[in-house]
């Protein structure tokens, strides 16, 4: 999709702000470029929309070499979402989102069908927030809006250059988790620049550390976590993240694997003795396809069973849910919610991959503060 040969940006000072990066990016990933002030990652994310025109080496999308496209063109294409927004005060929050659409040259209906679409999709209701101005709106709106503006004329490549960077921590952390539900959808393929590790082991696919303008390691989280090629790369992680910080735990470390599923028009005697066979207390529901339905408790099925010909009756379609991409503190704050105590996992084609309960939480959780407390003594 995205590739970079031996890459280097040279400023007329003559620094070195890119220094011969060469990496691929396939359709649909999530790549994040991360380190310190000045590392480089946010010109390497310039060069690809040509914001900053590269000195040597090749950028080519699809195989075609960016320096062979109209500079214009190329952006329109590429949608970009900064930390200050760049939101046109004058114009309302749907002549900001309609911007590009309508450079491109999209009918009047096709552009309104596509605000509403977005708005909605980035959780700002159309009838309430369509005609107010950017600044009506909150840091955490705005921001909502420039995802929306970015993604308006369905571009195959997204840059994001620290775009919650200037946002309080509670807004930050909703709106990541709104990105990664996005991406789960859209399947985007996203180049997202911060400073932040762990914004960075949360949200991407692969990650690519950069320092003094060479790239030191691009991996997925998990190997840049267990396996660093460098010593900066294990110092800027810093270690024993994952012991330390529920954020940082992947969801797969407090769910259990032992997934008891059955399709909706079981009947309730025998989804019952599924029950009591594995001693469970609720059934995860699926479709044909095996993919995620709802949940069946077996309180239900007991108070029930001479009033309901399948379990479909009394089935709680659970709204609770999360990637596999989700971090241990993910499940903490969503637990609340969680019909039956029950958060799904699931992977994108919505199979059920685990189950988080609030006893797999508290046994997870115990177990890394005490091999805590074991390192620390």
């Amino acid at each position: 999709m995205l590739k970079f040969e031996n890459v280097s940006k040279v400023f007329n000072d003559g620094f070195k702000a890119v220094d011969s990066v060469s990496f691929d990016i396939p359709e649909g990933e999530f790549l994040v470029l991360i380190g310190p002030s000045g590392s480089g990652k946010s010109t390497t994310m310039k060069m690809i929309n040509q914001m900053v025109p590269h000195t040597s080496g090749t950028i080519s999308i699809n195989g075609k070499n960016i320096m062979d496209l109209n500079a214009s063109e190329l952006r329109r294409n590429i949608g970009y979402v900064i930390q200050q927004i760049g939101l046109f005060p004058h114009y309302t929050i749907e002549k900001n989102i309609a911007i590009v659409p309508e450079l491109k040259g999209w009918s009047k209906e096709e552009v309104s069908a596509r605000v509403k679409e977005l708005m909605t999709s980035v959780g700002l209701d159309p009838e309430v927030f369509s005609t107010r101005y950017p600044k009506e709106l909150s840091g955490g709106q705005q921001q909502r809006v420039g995802v929306a503006r970015a993604l308006a004329s369905n571009p195959e490549i997204i840059l994001m250059d620290e775009p919650f960077g200037a946002l309080d921590p509670i807004t930050r952390e909703q709106l990541q988790l709104e990105l990664i539900s996005l991406q789960r959808k859209l399947k985007k393929t996203i180049v997202f620049v911060t400073h932040d590790m762990d914004e960075a082991l949360k949200l991407g696919d692969r990650i690519a550390i950069m320092k003094d303008g060479k790239l030191l390691q691009l991996d997925t989280p998990e190997k840049l976590l267990h396996e660093p090629s460098h010593g900066f790369v294990e110092e800027f992680i810093g270690k024993h993240r994952i012991t330390q910080n529920p954020e940082l735990m992947p969801v797969s470390a407090v769910m259990t694997e032992k997934v008891i599923t059955a399709q909706a028009d079981l009947s309730p005697s025998k989804a019952l003795l599924m029950t009591r066979r594995h001693q469970i207390t609720s059934l995860i529901i699926v479709d044909d396809q095996d993919a995620f339905v709802g949940l069946v408790s077996a309180y239900k099925l007991i108070k029930n069973m001479e009033s309901i010909h399948s379990i479909e009756e009394i089935m709680e379609v659970s709204t609770t849910i999360l990637p596999e991409s989700a971090t241990a503190k993910d499940a903490i704050v969503m637990m609340a919610n969680a019909q039956l105590g029950i958060i799904p996992v699931l992977d994108t084609a919505q199979k059920v991959k685990g189950l988080v309960t609030r006893g797999t939480l508290l046994s997870a959780l115990s177990s890394q503060w005490t091999e805590l407390e074991e390192v620390n003594e």
